[in-house]
């Protein structure tokens, strides 16, 4: 098989195309190196979902949340609040109960149990000291199962 010089430049050209628009560096992934202090930190923000609808058809309420500026780790106290980047936890409240739990996992938020009707999750951004910097409440319906009233 014989390539002309216009076939080449054409598949040079597609390359360069595929290559640039997938080439993402880590830091464009998971953000700036937790080993480097940085200087002026935007303000934190947490971003959640509503439930993911297949488990929410089954009566299990799996949310996903990502924060911004802020990474969720397991480190708390006073002592905390000078660490660059900045890190936090979430503190979840279900349906305006008179308390809460902490996640420090930065993983999906599970709630199980729920009895079918309407809900509510209060998602809370805290700094180690649990002075909470962000807020988010997610509303949901957990349906009735099959064959009951």
């Amino acid at each position: 098989m014989t390539l002309s010089w216009k076939d080449l430049i054409s598949m040079t050209a597609a390359i360069g195309i595929t290559t640039g628009a997938s080439a993402q560096t880590a830091k464009d992934i998971v953000g700036p190196s937790p080993l480097v202090a940085i200087e002026n930190e935007p303000a934190p923000k947490l971003v959640v979902d509503p439930p993911l609808a297949e488990p929410l058809s089954r009566g299990l309420v799996f949310i996903q949340y990502r924060t911004e500026n802020l990474r969720v780790v397991p480190v708390f106290g006073k002592g905390a609040l000078d660490v660059s980047p900045r890190i936090g936890h979430v503190h979840i409240t279900v349906d305006d109960a008179p308390w809460h739990f902490v996640d420090a996992s930065g993983e999906t938020i599970i709630v199980v149990g729920l009895n079918p009707g309407s809900h509510k999750v209060l998602v809370e951004l805290a700094d180690p000291t649990h002075h909470v910097i962000d807020r988010q409440i997610v509303s949901f319906d957990v349906p009735a199962k099959p064959g009951t009233p």
